[in-house]
This record gives structure tokens, C-alpha cells and sequence, in this order.
């Protein structure tokens, strides 16, 4: 199979095949083979792991992880592509398609299915590795981290804006409550940044690789890890508030109750919410967990 790392060869096979590009479904390609190989060797792949994939478009970077995993579930929402995927992955015999919509996706009952139980909940880590269709990143994520699934550690582009909101510390204009869920999670680590360039048809977006690796425990004690995220969002809902104005507007209590919990959790009721970092945010759902 011809590698589609050219605009010329990824023209051809969507030709041949009839296929438009959707650009509602966030389908740029990604035609560069340094960027791939980037993104497979931060995943560390052996022939002991399974590796997701979503989105793999026309399979270039599911040919390279199909070399490197014991197993490639790569999960397309287009059944448009699933022709040409079939082409290209003809000779990748560890790879196989699923058609269906990542966003209702059991992995860990996905995995032990095509597994025979070998990875998935209470049995061995996966691996998620993909170029992300930029349109549904945030709600993956969040999908993928708080789904309580058996994943080691995700590899994926993304539109360079909200890998910066991921790794973002506290104070800045990045630092939101997406960048708190994912650090209470996982240990982001850039691996490299992306030109337009190397997509077909490009998108109007520069991209960054990000590796998430799961960490073993919480970062922080919690009371209630539910109080904890509900707490989270209310703090960022109303970003030009105080933290007690944003936390009085959320419904979840009062400002009468929102300035002793404050005060029980040594916060400053006239800071914002986007200066408390990850363990200030503990201290304060566990005053609202232990007063409400």
C-alpha cells in the first residue's frame, strides 16, 4: 500500500473513492511521517499493548501503530471512510475499524470484548493514540477522564489552543476548569508542536501532540471527587466575578454559606477563580463537602 504522506497521494485515494471531506466532522488529515513517528514513540507502544485510536481518517497513523501495538481498535464515526480504510489497512492485520461515535463509547467493555478480557476494567491498560477530530476534543477528554476507564496514558493532537488550557497554571487567561480536570487526572507533557502544513486539506489552526499519562492516585484528598469538579465549574462560571460572587451565582448555595465556607477553607473571598490552584480547590470543596 502506497504511504499517503503527500497532498497528492491523499488526493488520489479520496478521489477514487468519491470521498468529500467533512469539514463538520474536523477531518484534516495528517499526511507528515516525522509527526507521526513523534506521536508513536511517545506512546511507547509493544506488541503487549492495545492501542485506541479515533478518528483514524484514511489509517496513515494506524498503519505506524499497527507496527508498533499488539492491537489497533480504531473507532470511525464516518462510514464514508470505512471503504477506503479497508484499503489501506489491508495489510496491517492488528488494526481493525469500529464504526461508532467515540462520545458513547464503553472502551473498557470494548476492550475486554475484542481482547477476550485481557485489557479493560480490572484487568490490564490500554492506550489511546490519535489525531483528534478537533470539533468534539474537549467532550473526549472529559468523556475519557471521568468514565472511570482503564486507560494508561492518551497520545493526541489537538488544536493547539486547548492543549495550552491543559497544561496552564494558575493566573493566566488559559487556566480554566478543563485545565483543572485534566491535571487532577493526568501529567501533561507536550511533545511537539504542529504546522498547519502537514494536513490535507490544511485546518486554519496550529496543532500540539500532548501525551496525558493517568496518574496512579489523585494529586489531592478529597472528601467527594463529585463536590470537587461541581465546585470547579462554579468557581470559572462567571470568570470576571469574585470566587465568592462566581460560587454565590452557581445555585449550589448561598453567599451567606459561600463566605463561611471561605473562610473555613483560609480563602480570600475577593480573589477569582482562576488563581487557586489544584490543592487550593481541594481545600475548598472539602469545606463545602464537610459544611453543605
Amino acid at each position: 500500500m502506497r504511504e499517503l504522506t503527500s497532498p497528492a497521494a491523499v488526493r488520489e485515494i479520496i478521489n477514487a473513492h468519491g470521498f468529500k471531506v467533512r469539514k463538520a466532522l474536523g477531518q484534516n488529515f495528517l499526511m507528515d511521517a516525522n509527526i507521526i513517528d513523534k506521536i508513536v514513540q511517545a506512546a511507547n507502544l509493544s506488541e503487549q499493548d492495545l492501542a485506541f485510536e479515533i478518528g483514524p481518517g484514511l489509517g496513515v497513523l494506524t498503519r505506524r501503530l499497527a507496527r508498533s501495538a499488539g492491537k489497533v481498535l480504531a473507532v470511525e464515526i464516518d462510514r464514508n471512510l470505512l471503504p477506503i480504510l479497508k484499503e489501506t489497512l489491508a495489510d496491517s492485520a492488528g488494526a481493525e475499524v469500529i464504526h461508532g461515535d467515540a462520545l458513547k463509547l464503553d472502551f473498557d467493555r470494548l476492550a475486554s470484548e475484542k481482547t477476550g478480557g485481557i485489557f479493560g476494567s480490572r484487568a490490564r491498560a490500554y492506550k489511546l493514540v490519535a489525531n483528534l477530530p478537533y470539533y468534539i476534543t474537549t467532550p473526549l477528554l472529559i468523556h475519557l477522564l471521568t468514565g472511570g476507564f482503564n486507560l494508561e496514558c492518551m497520545v493526541v493532537m489537538m488544536q493547539k489552543e486547548v492543549a495550552d488550557r491543559l497544561k496552564a497554571p494558575p493566573g493566566g487567561k488559559d487556566y480554566g476548569s478543563l485545565s483543572v480536570l485534566v491535571q487532577y487526572f493526568t501529567q501533561p507533557e507536550v511533545v511537539a508542536r504542529v504546522p498547519k502544513t502537514v494536513f490535507y486539506p490544511a485546518p486554519e489552526v496550529e496543532s500540539t501532540v500532548i501525551r496525558l499519562t493517568r496518574r496512579p492516585a489523585p494529586p489531592v484528598a478529597l472528601d467527594h471527587e463529585e463536590t470537587f469538579f461541581k465546585v470547579v465549574r462554579a468557581a470559572f462560571g462567571q470568570r470576571r466575578k469574585t470566587l465568592l460572587n462566581a460560587l454565590a451565582g452557581s445555585g449550589l448555595a448561598d453567599k451567606q454559606i459561600w463566605t463561611e465556607v471561605l473562610g473555613r477553607a483560609g480563602l480570600d473571598p475577593a480573589r477569582r477563580g482562576e488563581t487557586l490552584s489544584l490543592e487550593e480547590f481541594a481545600q475548598l470543596a472539602n469545606a463545602f463537602s464537610r459544611w453543605y
